[in-house]
């Protein structure tokens, strides 16, 4: 078993100062370690029922785009408002350091789909819990979330209540 958080570099006062920005290019850069993490998370998904796996650009591409085609499901790109033709739906929502959009296309989930939403971190949980409520306004369900990393004293996890919600590697 790898220990990945050999794999994560910590980058102090970035975006802002007083932000510990955990940085996992450096897991993407290593061969071994980021198959390795596609792996595990698909173990530990793998008795859970979904149709879909989305992710939050950028970074919950880079960990949802593999993982679907490795548990051979659909992938559902969550981007940022105007990246996506129309029609798409969209939801607004407050960062630790900011605010921002997401959009998903509006037919690509239909009732009663189950998607996972994977994405590298949770901080504050307002990209996560945006994602959900679209997911929820398309007639889709959040059958889990799957996070490689949760920072727990943002408390990202309360707004998340009543989520599966699956981190790997807590600080």
């Amino acid at each position: 078993m790898i220990d990945f958080t050999k794999n994560i570099r910590t980058i102090p006062d970035f975006p802002k100062e007083g932000i510990l920005f955990r940085d996992t290019t450096t897991l993407f850069g290593d061969a071994e370690a980021f198959s390795s993490a596609i792996d595990t998370i698909a173990e530990q998904l793998k008795d859970i029922d979904f149709d879909f796996v989305t992710g939050p650009e950028a970074r919950g591409f880079v960990f949802g785009a593999p993982l679907a085609y490795k548990m051979k499901k659909g992938f559902i790109p969550a981007r940022k408002v105007g990246k996506l033709p129309p029609k798409t739906v969209s939801k607004s929502y407050e960062l630790e350091y900011g605010s921002a959009t997401l959009e998903i296309s509006a037919d690509t989930i239909k009732k009663g789909q189950k998607v996972v939403i994977v994405d590298d971190l949770l901080a504050t949980g307002g990209t996560c819990k945006a994602l959900c409520e679209l997911i929820e306004e398309c007639g889709g369900e959040v059958a889990a979330i799957f996070f490689f990393i949760e920072l727990e004293d943002l408390k990202g996890r309360e707004v998340l209540e009543g989520y599966n919600i699956i981190s790997q590697i807590r600080y």
